[in-house]
Order: structure tokens, then sequence, then C-alpha cells
């Protein structure tokens, strides 16, 4: 019996270590996959410099004694500036990626008008800023260069202060400005350079479109009513930045 016991017992170990060995093979092995934490988006900052900015003539409504003289200024000057900006943004694919800007400047618009008596010039400092949502393609990366294309949509709060009229006898006039949105779209392209793995330097070209609006509204030394507005203003602008990759 004892024998036959014992052949029983080995027989049986070398059919179950095997397959227990087996089982463990089948067995399956969960492996911890990093997570990349803000993989994807990113940081920019950039400045720039606008040139040959334009602006569509001025047109202004004095109300003096009940009636109303309306008129339209020649094309006003704009002059040109330095603008400074800042967002955050993601990218979806190697060939897309989108971003949240904020950026501004401040200038002057002047312009005359031909009055029969004479020139009545004027000009107004204003502040401009923008809240842009801007798209981009980007068109493949050649030994650290990515050029690319963009547009973005949103609103600029453009601020002018007190307008400085100077009348044909040469007798100044102060007119209270005003402030307000107005809707903005914008058109990009540039090229972008590898610093390192995150860190990208961008110099691109963006054409800057601001839809028109009040410009001032107030009263003369005569009492006289006096309200106006400026046409739509393009700005023309070269931009370098940095964008740095939250990896």
């Amino acid at each position: 019996m004892k024998i036959h016991s014992r052949i029983k017992l080995a027989l049986a170990a070398t059919i179950f270590f095997p397959m227990s060995a087996m089982a463990a093979d089948y067995i399956p092995v969960v492996q911890e996959v990093p997570v990349e934490v803000g993989s994807g988006w990113y940081l920019r900052g950039d400045i720039g410099y606008s040139w040959g900015d334009k602006a569509d003539k001025i047109s202004y409504n004095v109300n003096s004694g009940g009636v109303d003289f309306p008129g339209d200024t020649r094309a006003p000057n704009f002059d040109d500036t330095f603008n400074l900006g800042a967002g955050v943004g993601y990218r979806f694919t190697d060939y897309f990626r989108a971003d949240a800007t904020v950026d501004g400047f401040r200038s002057t618009l002047s312009a005359s008008d031909p009055w029969t008596a004479g020139n009545v010039t004027g000009s107004a400092d204003f502040t401009a800023i923008s809240l842009m949502a801007n798209g981009y393609v980007d068109l493949g990366t050649y030994v650290g260069f990515t050029p690319y294309i963009g547009a973005g949509l949103g609103s600029t709060y453009m601020n002018f202060s007190d307008l400085n009229a100077t009348l044909p006898d040469g007798s100044m006039q102060t007119i209270a400005g005003d402030k307000d949105w107005r809707f903005t779209y914008a058109l990009m392209a540039g090229v972008a350079y590898d610093v390192t793995k995150n860190m990208k330097l961008d110099l691109g070209y963006k054409y800057r479109h601001i839809k028109g609006g009040d410009m001032f509204d107030g009263t003369t030394s005569f009492g006289e009513s006096v309200t106006g507005s400026n046409g739509d203003l393009s700005t023309h602008e070269v931009r370098v930045g940095l964008r740095y990759e939250l990896w």
C-alpha cells in the first residue's frame, strides 16, 4: 500500500505542478502606465510692432441751437506702436493647436476737416485691449523650424482719451472721449523654432481688424453738443515671442 501511495503522489505532483506553472503564465500582468499631467498645454508671451496702420474716416455731428451739423474728417492718421501679449493654449495634434490671448497697445488717432473758415484738427490718445480665441495649423517641422498659419476672433476694448480739437480761429475745444467693446478678427502666419524640447521661439506676422465705434461725446465751451465715431481700424504687426509647452 505504501508503495502504491507513493506512486500516486508522484504522478499527481508530475501532473499538477506543470499545470500550475502554465496557469501562472496565462495570468495577465497589469503594468502601470505613467500619465502625463498637462500634456499638450502651453504658455505664450509676445512683443510686437505695428506699422502702416489705417483708420477709416471719423464721422461727427455738432448740434447747435437744435440744428445738426454733420461732417466727416479726412482719412485719420494712426500712429505706429509697440504691443504686448500673453496667452495659454493647447496642442490637439502635431498639426493643430489653439490658444486664448490678451494683448494691447496705445496709440493716437488724429485727423482734420476743411471748413469754409479753415481746417478743424483734432486728436485723441487711446488704449486698445484685445481678447482673442485663435486657431493654428502647423505645416510640419523641418530641422527644428515649423511654419504655421492661423486666424482669430474676439473683441477689443477701445478707451479714448478726451478729444483735443483746434478750430479755424485757433481756439481749443476739449470733448470727452468714449469707450466700448468692438468685434475684432485677426489673420496670422509665421514660423516657430525649437530652442529646446519645450521652448519655441515664434516669429510671425499678424493682421488685426477692429470694428469702428463711438469715439467722443461731449459739450463744447459754446454749449454745443458734439458726438463722433471712428471707422474700422487695421494694423499690420511683426511679432516675436516664446511658447513654453507644459509636458
